[in-house]
């Protein structure tokens, strides 16, 4: 959440969870209320697939007036990637070097104590082809585990490269 003066809601996505993961079967994440039933998400998923920060999604409130996400109507194409730190155990200086890593080649991010993970939103504006260079290098060298939560056109184009 990144401006308080914004209409802000939380909107719920419920996951299948297979072999104990991802660890929760809902998430919830923070979104800009659009005023029409869809919501921009304004932050960055750490389980959910096939969303990412930007987007626009459909919303539908239950009885309770919860709002679960549905149908992405619009994509930001943002990519969302997501690691689990393995060095030194995914603590925190070990998650802020990678976030300091990425944020170099334009690439905004967060990380979570919990699984010593890191979050990734990548804009369509990075040197897509370069982030992705880092990624594989921190698999191969077994600095970390990686999941594409969510990649746009534009990710796989640059993976061809």
């Amino acid at each position: 959440m990144t401006n308080p003066e914004i209409p802000y809601v939380k909107v719920h996505f419920r996951m299948e969870v297979e072999d104990d993961w991802p660890p929760v079967s809902v998430e919830s994440l923070w979104a800009v209320d659009l005023g029409d039933g869809t919501v921009r998400l304004d932050n960055v998923p750490w389980f959910v697939r096939g969303v990412a920060c930007g987007d626009v999604v459909a919303t539908e409130a239950d009885e309770e007036g919860v709002r679960w996400g549905g149908e992405v109507v619009r994509r930001s194409e943002n990519c969302t990637v997501r690691l689990i730190v393995l060095r030194d155990g995914g603590s925190r200086p070990a998650r802020q070097s990678v976030l300091n890593a990425f944020r170099g080649l334009g690439v905004d991010g967060e990380g979570i104590e919990r699984f010593g993970m890191v979050a990734l939103d990548i804009p369509p504006t990075a040197d897509l082809a370069k982030v992705q260079r880092l990624l594989r290098h921190g698999v191969d060298k077994e600095w970390w585990h990686m999941e594409e939560g969510c990649v746009a056109v534009q990710w796989w184009a640059a993976s061809a490269d």
